[in-house]
């Protein structure tokens, strides 16, 4: 601690050496600071605040119909992109202040300072803004923020105007691209539906499903013939007088027992067909049941069924069992008519088995291009509608009104410069530079100012010291000298305040 204080003690002594200059020097620096401080012009401020109404009625009802346009992020586009250089030399333009620059220098400089100059400033949550500009011209900057308010109202709908127009008549050529594509799908179509008329598939079906269908009806009808067949066969045989039950019960000669189970036994020969072939051992071993069974009816019913009655040949019953004879005739030959046109129809699909398939493929490819291109054909000309309508929401004033809240203005009283805080920065400066030329001096022009100081030099021991003997005159001189001085530094104080209740009585 004690050397900091002998180091400024040390400090102090040189300054006090040259205490004149310094004084001088800090007089010098603050009139010409203050000087050029109160030369400098005032700026007034020209603003104008504006309030954007983004909540329109029209979003609810155009709602599901239309794109809205998304108006608050328009609005802040627009905020963000005031202040770019093309809107700058427009409002350079308006205001006539492009007609002073000399060349393109100047030109640039221009803009460069106006786009310094103005701000932007307010929240999207509240959709105020305010616009403000200094000048030292009250006059231009009003102009000049009046220009910025007219290309904000104005830049928030002619974008969205035209960029909708170009959305409409890009629409518009897919459209008629799509057009053109229909037109050649459906001739396509056309074309390859006359081609192979006989193979394409019906409504619903197609080639793999027909061939099933067909094959279950193939199967029903022969199953439907083989049952015909019996029953014509256990007629003719009857009537032969194999199984001849008597007149009165012949209609009514029945084995429920044995019936059952040919019915069973028949039932499951008919699903052994629909899967194998007649060498089958299941189906060779169920026909062998089945006639084992038959035989054993018919042994049965001749025995309970025996007549001598010569007679029974001119029955009713006989002549009933002719007419039965002759309709199952007549339903085996229809049957053998379905079996064998069901054949052909099967032969003729199985032919067909490669081509079938394939014009099916092409057929489903042609349809899907068409459906595909029919259906981006309506989006877009659901969207054209769309875009249509959008373009005529967004010049609509009704979606984003625009309120001038305080019209552009510049008030009597300067915003600037800061004089107060700069007279204050002259006078800080002004007493740093005189001690700091005081300081430098004693640098420059070094002396001993302590025994100490001198031993440390020149490594020279000190037997003592002489002090100053002054004189009553020579007090008396000194005595004036710091009067002086401190009167000369009381005077820059005094001055600075000076300035100081001037400028502030001057801005109330």
């Amino acid at each position: 601690m004690a050397e900091i204080l002998a180091l400024l003690l040390t400090f102090l002594k040189a300054i006090g050496k040259y205490r004149w200059y310094a004084v001088a020097i800090a007089w010098l620096v603050a009139v010409i600071g203050w000087a050029v401080v109160f030369r400098l012009p005032n700026d007034y401020q020209a603003s104008a605040r504006v309030y954007v109404d983004t909540q329109s009625i029209l979003k609810p009802l155009m709602s599901g119909m239309t794109t809205t346009p998304n108006v608050e992020q328009q609005v802040m586009f627009m905020r963000r992109t005031l202040i770019s250089r093309p809107n700058v030399e427009r409002v350079l333009r308006m205001v006539d202040l492009d007609i002073k620059a000399k060349d393109s220098k100047e030109h640039e400089r221009q803009v460069d300072e106006l786009m310094t100059a103005i701000k932007v400033s307010g929240t999207e949550r509240d959709d105020i803004y305010t616009i403000s500009y200094k000048n030292e011209n009250p006059k231009l900057g009003k102009d000049v923020v009046q220009s910025l308010l007219t290309i904000f109202v104005e830049g928030s709908f002619g974008g969205k105007k035209q960029d909708s127009e170009k959305a409409v008549q890009f629409i518009d050529d897919q459209i008629k691209m799509y057009e053109e594509r229909l037109a050649a799908g459906e001739n396509s179509l056309k074309e390859f539906k006359i081609r192979h008329m006989g193979l394409l598939p019906r409504q619903g079906t197609d080639y793999s499903s027909n061939l099933g269908d067909l094959s279950e009806k193939l199967n029903q009808a022969r199953l439907e013939l083989l049952e015909a067949e019996q029953a014509r066969n256990a007629i003719k045989r009857q009537i032969a007088g194999e199984d001849m039950a008597p007149a009165a019960d012949a209609a009514n000669i029945a084995n429920p027992e044995i019936d059952g189970r040919i019915s069973t036994l028949e039932k499951q020969l008919d699903s052994l067909r629909m899967q194998y072939t007649e060498e089958h051992p299941d189906i060779i071993s169920a026909k062998r049941l089945i006639a084992n069974l038959q035989q054993k009816k018919k042994d049965e019913a001749k025995k309970a069924a025996k007549s001598g009655d010569p007679g029974a040949g001119y029955s009713p019953m006989l002549q009933q069992m002719n007419v039965a004879l002759s309709a199952e005739e007549a339903r085996v030959a229809a049957l053998k008519a379905r079996v064998g046109e069901y054949s052909s129809r099967m032969e003729r699909m199985r032919s067909q088995s490669t081509a079938a398939p394939e014009v099916e493929a092409q057929l489903a490819q042609l349809n899907r291009d068409y459906s595909i291109n029919k259906e981006n054909y309506e989006k877009l000309v659901q969207r054209r509608e769309a875009a249509k309508l959008s373009g005529d929401l967004s010049s609509a004033t009704d979606m984003m009104s625009f309120r001038v809240i305080d019209p552009p203005i510049v008030p009597q009283t300067p915003v600037g410069p800061n004089r107060p805080r700069f007279y204050s920065i002259v006078f800080v400066a002004a007493l740093l530079s005189g001690l700091g030329s005081a300081f430098l001096m004693s640098q420059v022009r070094p002396t001993f100012l302590s025994q100490h100081s001198l031993r440390e030099v020149t490594g020279v021991p000190i037997l003592g010291t002489i002090g100053m003997n002054w004189t009553e005159q020579q007090r008396s001189s000194r005595r004036r000298r710091l009067y002086a001085f401190g009167l000369a530094v009381a005077s820059l104080l005094t001055a600075f305040g000076g300035v100081m209740t001037i400028t502030l009585l001057r801005a109330g």
